[in-house]
Formats: structure tokens, sequence, C-alpha cells
């Protein structure tokens, strides 16, 4: 019995320790991810490379703030829109400080994470199918002179 008892505590201490070590990632490690995975598609200048870190640093750490008071349970009406506007500000901002066909690129980013595409491989012979529209959720090219 005391081997049962022994085992079992075993089992329930490796779960709870694998369990503790999927952390979300920092603001920091976000926003070198987004910097890092924009400059590969996008081949972006240091000056960009600086700007957008920034720009996705605070979007990551206010919208981190946002979750963590949501799993505290402490959640006002308002705060997912604030999520999703945040969001889109920073993606105009960050479109802003792309220059012409960065800023085409970008677009289709945006688009394709949108649509799911950006997350999906496709088959050969496979057509994806898109379930709903997204019209309503891009942002509409602005002009930069």
């Amino acid at each position: 019995m005391k081997k049962v008892i022994v085992l079992f505590l075993m089992v329930v201490g490796f779960a709870t320790l694998s369990m503790a070590q999927q952390k979300a990632p920092t603001p920091t490690e976000i926003a070198k991810k987004n910097v890092e995975d924009l400059d590969k598609k996008l081949k972006l200048n240091d000056t960009q490379k600086s700007i957008i870190y920034s720009l996705t640093y605070n979007q990551a750490k206010e919208q981190s703030d946002l979750v963590k008071r949501q799993q505290a349970g402490h959640t006002k009406e308002d705060d997912v829109d604030k999520y999703y506007k945040m969001q889109n500000e920073t993606s105009k901002s960050i479109r802003n400080v792309l220059k012409g066909e960065q800023q085409a690129k970008y677009d289709k980013i945006i688009e394709d994470r949108l649509s799911g595409k950006a997350n999906k491989k496709k088959k050969k012979g496979e057509e994806e199918e898109v379930e709903g529209d997204i019209n309503g959720l891009l942002l509409k090219p602005e002009k930069v002179n």
C-alpha cells in the first residue's frame, strides 16, 4: 500500500512540475519574436526594427496585464475591446513605419493572420476554406508621403 501511495505522489509531483514549466512568454520575448518574424518577411532596417520592437513590446505588456487581470477574475466590460483596439493601433503604427513594398507585404501578412492562413500549411491538391468574412477587421491602407 505504501508503494502505491508513493507512486501516486510521484506521478502527481511530476505532473505538477511539468505544468509549472509551461509559462506564458514575456512581453520582451513576444516583441523579439515579432520583430524577427517581420524582419524575415519584410527585410527591416535597424530603425524600423527598433521602432517596431518598442511598439510590439508596449502592446504585449498591456495585453499581458489585461490577461492577468482576466485570470484573476477582475475583468472589466471594455477589456476585450481595449485588447483588440490596441492590436489595431499597433498594427496601424507598424504599417506607418514601413515603406512602399513593405506595406503591401505587411497588409498580406495581416490578411493571412486574420483569415487563419498564417497558421495553416496547405497540402497538395487541397483548397482551404475560409469561414466568415474578415473585411471588417482589415485596416484600410493609408497613404504615406
